[in-house]
């Protein structure tokens, strides 16, 4: 057996040990040294139901029950909207987005639909294009398909839904919970038409034969209206929403075959029409000055923003919408030329290249949805190469300089794209 080693500096002794066992056990006869401890009653009684107090997550308040709720992450949110009224409650209200951007989890997310699939990017964020299968993508990693032909429908944004609306039907997505659900259509069956969310509604105008009205569209109550009829009968233009003005840009006059209507309608695909919607009254028409014809639009940072193609070249303009007189470069109404996209040079876009342009907070992506340019290059005589189909392209607002973005998947052809905050 192996003998303990002692420390020579170390001294036992066997009072010094008395004394302290004395100190852990008090002394009855002295009530200072008496310490009472309640104990809680013995709970041998089972047949009682109010000794068992049962407690879960769904009796939270409101408040704890949001603070929990806002913190989960995106592709869980259609599985929390599922679980009762109470929770799809919360998840629909505005305290609800509100959190979730107090705790950064809301991001200006890109939406390209396609009657295929549905493809996400969040600039500067994503370093490729996301389909709801992978990784935290919208709509909980399912699936969803539209059974709409995206190439000739408008999208519209308010608040977190995106509006989709067709020739004389309509339908809204809501990210948080992938749920597709019918909507009314116009009124007057439209194709090719503008379309843009101003003040929490929805406007569309144009793409009708014998019509020039302009509808109103209210969410709430998912009813159309005829608010005004345009000054001139558009087919295939593109509709902007900045600071309480609609702007229906572009696009061919519809209309008779005279020498006039002819000139008119050159005029009309660079020029667009605003109308002020609290006012209910329509503003000066503005024309882009370089002419040519607009084939994207997009509203960013206060201002429109319009790529317009010539007979050679593309040209890329903005239009002051700041109608307060808020920001610098100029008042309401003021045009400026911008740097043309970094597109190959002399490069005219005819029916087979389209492009989509979306604001983003202070950014303009330019997005091809439609044809390849190197085929467009290719058949007039220049071998060059690299602009394939689906290339997204970013413009900076502030520094006024281009990026390049990732490419479109493949998967998604024929697309229309659109931000939202989710």
């Amino acid at each position: 057996m192996a003998a303990v080693e002692r420390d020579p500096q170390t001294t036992y002794n066997s009072r010094h040990f008395s004394l302290f066992i004395k100190s852990c056990c008090p002394n009855p006869t002295n009530p200072s040294h008496s310490i009472i401890i309640p104990l809680p009653p013995s709970n041998n009684n089972n047949k009682s139901p109010k000794n068992s107090i049962k407690t879960s997550i769904s009796s939270l308040p409101d408040d704890l029950l949001y603070e929990i709720l806002s913190r989960i992450p995106l592709s869980s949110l259609p599985a929390i909207s599922a679980v009762c009224r109470r929770w799809a409650h919360l998840v629909h209200s505005p305290s609800f987005s509100l959190l979730r951007r107090n705790h950064r989890l809301l991001h200006r997310t890109i939406f390209a639909f396609s009657t295929s699939s549905v493809s996400t990017l969040r600039p500067f964020v994503d370093q490729k294009w996301k389909l709801p299968s992978q990784n935290d993508a919208v709509l909980g990693g399912g699936s969803v398909h539209f059974h709409t032909d995206f190439s000739h429908a408008r999208l519209a944004v308010i608040g977190r839904k995106i509006f989709i609306i067709n020739r004389s039907s309509a339908l809204v997505f809501d990210p948080w919970t992938g749920l597709v659900k019918t909507r009314s259509g116009p009124l007057v069956p439209r194709k090719r038409f503008a379309a843009a969310a101003v003040c929490g509604r929805i406007y569309v105008a144009g793409g009708s034969l014998r019509a020039s009205d302009v509808e109103e569209y209210d969410p709430h109550a998912d009813e159309w209206r005829v608010v005004a009829h345009a000054p001139r009968r558009r087919y295939g233009c593109v509709g902007v929403g900045v600071d309480g003005v609609f702007y229906v840009i572009g696009g061919l006059m519809i209309g008779g075959a005279s020498e006039l209507r002819a000139a008119e309608a050159r005029v009309c695909a660079s020029s667009m029409d605003l109308y002020d919607v609290v006012a209910r009254g329509w503003l000066r028409s503005r024309a882009v000055p370089g002419g040519g014809c607009v084939v994207a639009a997009c509203g960013a940072d206060g201002c429109v923003y319009v790529l317009a193609s010539h007979a050679v070249e593309l040209s890329f303009w903005r239009f002051n919408g700041r109608r307060k007189g808020e920001g610098g470069g100029g008042g309401f109404g003021e045009w400026c030329r911008m740097r043309s996209p970094p597109l190959p040079a002399q490069v005219r876009l005819d029916g087979t290249v389209k492009f989509s342009c979306v604001g983003v907070e202070d950014k303009v992506v330019l997005i091809q949805v439609m044809g390849c340019i190197d085929d467009l290059l290719r058949r007039s005589g220049r071998n060059v190469r690299g602009y394939k189909e689906g290339i997204v392209l970013i413009f900076d607002c502030v520094t006024e300089e281009w990026s390049r973005g990732p490419d479109l998947p493949e998967l998604v052809q024929r697309a229309a794209c659109v931000c939202v905050e989710c």
